[in-house]
C-alpha cells in the first residue's frame, strides 16, 4: 500500500509539473507575442491620429481613385495612398490601403458612397531602424473604418492587429502581413511598383 501511495504522489507531482510548464509557456507566449502588445496598440493609435491630420483616413480624408484589387485579405475595390509622415520624433514612409467590399461592388458604387462600403484600412509604416530589421522595420496595423484596431484570435485570445503581424521565431514561421508582403517584387514589401519609398536602393 505505501508503494501505491508513493506512486500516486509521483503521478500527481508529474502532472502538476506538466501543468506548470504549460502555463509558463503560455504566459511566455502571451508576454513575448510579436504583435498586439500594449505598446503596439498605443503606437497604432498615435499613428491613426497622424494619418487623420494628414487627411489619409477619417471623415476628412482626401478621396483617391479607386481600382479593382480583388486580393484577399484586402478589399475587392481598393484605394492606396503613400507618403512620408512624422510619428513622434520619427519620419517614416507609410502606405495606406482602404479596403472596400460589397456584393457586386464596382468602382462607381465606391465613388458614390465610400462610407457604405469601406470595410477596413490596412497600414504599413516604416519605423525607426532596429524596430524589426528582419522585415525592413515595417509596423503593420489593421483598422476598422472608425479607427478602432481590428483583432484576431490566437491561442484563445483576442489580439489587436498592430505591430509585427505575424512574426514567427524563424522566417519560415512568419504569417499574415509579413509572410505575404515579403514576397512582393523589388524587396521593399510593397506590391505596387509605382510606390517607391524614398530610402529605396
Amino acid at each position: 500500500m505505501p508503494k501505491l501511495d508513493q506512486f500516486r504522489r509521483n503521478v500527481r507531482a508529474s502532472l502538476l509539473a506538466a501543468a506548470l510548464l504549460t502555463l509558463i509557456t503560455a504566459c511566455s507566449s502571451l508576454f513575448n507575442r510579436p504583435a498586439g502588445t500594449p505598446a503596439d496598440v498605443d503606437y497604432a493609435q498615435h499613428l491613426w491620429s497622424v494619418l487623420q491630420q494628414e487627411r489619409m483616413v477619417g471623415e476628412h480624408a482626401r478621396p483617391l481613385k479607386p481600382f479593382i484589387g480583388a486580393a484577399r485579405p484586402h478589399g475587392w475595390v481598393l484605394e492606396v495612398d503613400s507618403r512620408t509622415i512624422q510619428v513622434g520624433g520619427h519620419r517614416g514612409f507609410v502606405v495606406v490601403k482602404k479596403n472596400y467590399n460589397g456584393d457586386n461592388l464596382g468602382i462607381a458604387e465606391v465613388e458614390r458612397d465610400r462610407s457604405r462600403y469601406l470595410d477596413s484600412i490596412s497600414v504599413m509604416f516604416r519605423r525607426e531602424p532596429g524596430y524589426d530589421p528582419d522585415n525592413q522595420d515595417w509596423f503593420w496595423a489593421q483598422y476598422k473604418p472608425g479607427g478602432q484596431l481590428s483583432s484576431m484570435r490566437r491561442m484563445g485570445m483576442e489580439i489587436a492587429m498592430a505591430g509585427r503581424l505575424i512574426k514567427g521565431a524563424a522566417p519560415d514561421r512568419n504569417q499574415g502581413c509579413i509572410y505575404c508582403h515579403s514576397s512582393a517584387g523589388g524587396g521593399d514589401y510593397i506590391f505596387y511598383p509605382d510606390i517607391i519609398p524614398p530610402d529605396a536602393p
